[in-house]
């Protein structure tokens, strides 16, 4: 793989640091800038809409913006405002600093996921997909642990300050890796011609499949800490060590998706696909056994970021008329699935169905997806069979 593919990836892991690191940091953002946790909360949720709608609108603004360019934009972008953020006092602009960092971030991975798919060769794309993806679970892994010790040493202030710090390099490789020269070319007829091509049903299945998995994943990560304590009766000492674990499952993950997803992604999926439902439903039934739910979360992990690398790898493969939106379609996916997993688990332990329900949501997820994946294959396959 190019060495670019690497610096691409550190910048990810940047990024991927700050979209997840409030979660350790949220209530003393809210007793240092005087407002509720549910407030502070919401910085979160900003983020998220902020990359589910900024990933299509950034990838339109750049596709006609030189590759480097595109990405030092964004990056110094994301760079900056985390400084801001670091230094405000301010509720409202750290809400708006989340927001363009959000934007920043959504427009990055999009041209960065057209870039990388580019730098390769055509059946390689997979890979590549893989190492870009890499950088979030290694933010799983290190950096969400990582900022949230900083916040209990030196305060919520120290994790902003070392994602900005962390960027630094990755904007010194950019320039120095990332060939400069004209804009990407377009797809056939430019934004209205890769939205047409986007709109193919292939390219919509595995975009909504991306999401249903992604959603199944972050619904049992987000609650997975008091599931474990509430649920399964470990002590709060256990739960970075759980998370660390689903962290590891997921570079696993991504890792298996990049040696697999280029020759052989239907075995990967359809197998995959079948052990991750099999795996969130034993989670929920086991969910008070401890001997049962620490290898679960290494393998789900595992499990779920093979697939749904898997599935994005493939959206860029039938994407190929539309090679700076697809990266953005891919984008918002994710964090579509991001957001829809944590809500809807959300709703079914306020309804009081208990932690147990998040892995039965995820299961529910997963089987939607299982489901609409089936169908639509039985269709092709009537819709292929001779007549008479």
């Amino acid at each position: 793989m190019p060495f670019v593919l690497y610096v691409l990836a550190l910048a990810i892991f940047a990024q991927g640091t700050s979209e997840f690191m409030l979660a350790g940091l949220v209530p003393d953002i809210a007793a240092d800038l005087g407002v509720s946790v549910g407030a502070a909360g919401a910085l979160t949720s900003a983020f998220a809409v902020g990359m589910i709608v900024g990933a299509p609108l950034m990838a339109v603004l750049a596709m006609r913006w030189p590759r480097r360019l595109a990405l030092l934009a964004f990056l110094v972008v994301f760079l900056l405002v985390h400084v801001v953020g670091a230094v405000t006092t301010s509720y409202p602009v750290l809400l708006a600093t989340r927001v363009v960092a959000a934007l920043a971030n959504a427009g990055f991975l999009a041209v960065a996921l057209a870039a990388a798919t580019a730098l390769v060769a055509a059946d390689a794309k997979g890979r590549a997909t893989s190492v870009l993806l890499g950088g979030v679970t290694l933010a799983c892994v290190a950096g969400v642990p990582g900022g949230a010790l900083l916040g209990q040493l030196w305060g919520w202030r120290a994790a902003f300050w070392a994602v900005a710090l962390i960027s630094v390099p990755a904007v010194v490789a950019i320039v120095r890796s990332v060939p400069g020269g004209a804009a990407d070319p377009a797809g056939a007829g430019g934004a209205r011609g890769e939205l047409r091509a986007l709109r193919r049903p292939r390219l919509l299945l595995l975009l909504v499949l991306g999401a249903l998995v992604n959603g199944a994943t972050f619904c049992t990560f987000t609650y997975l800490a008091p599931l474990a304590t509430e649920v399964t009766g470990l002590g709060d000492g256990w739960v970075p060590a759980l998370l660390a674990l689903f962290g590891v499952g997921s570079f696993l993950g991504v890792t298996l998706s990049g040696r697999v997803a280029d020759a052989r992604p239907t075995p990967l999926l359809v197998g995959g696909g079948l052990a991750l439902l099999a795996g969130w439903t034993a989670l929920a039934l086991a969910a008070g056994t401890p001997l049962a739910v620490v290898p679960l979360a290494l393998v789900q992990g595992t499990l779920s970021f093979a697939v749904g690398s898997t599935l994005i790898a493939r959206a860029l493969y039938a994407a190929t008329e539309a090679p700076r939106l697809g990266g953005g379609f891919a984008t918002a996916a994710l964090n579509v699935g991001a957001a829809l997993g944590p809500w809807a688990g959300g709703l079914a332990i306020d309804a009081g169905h208990g932690y147990r329900s998040a892995p039965w949501v995820s299961a529910a997820l997963l089987a939607l997806a299982l489901a609409g994946a089936a169908l639509t294959a039985t269709r092709a396959l009537r819709a292929a069979e001779p007549v008479g």
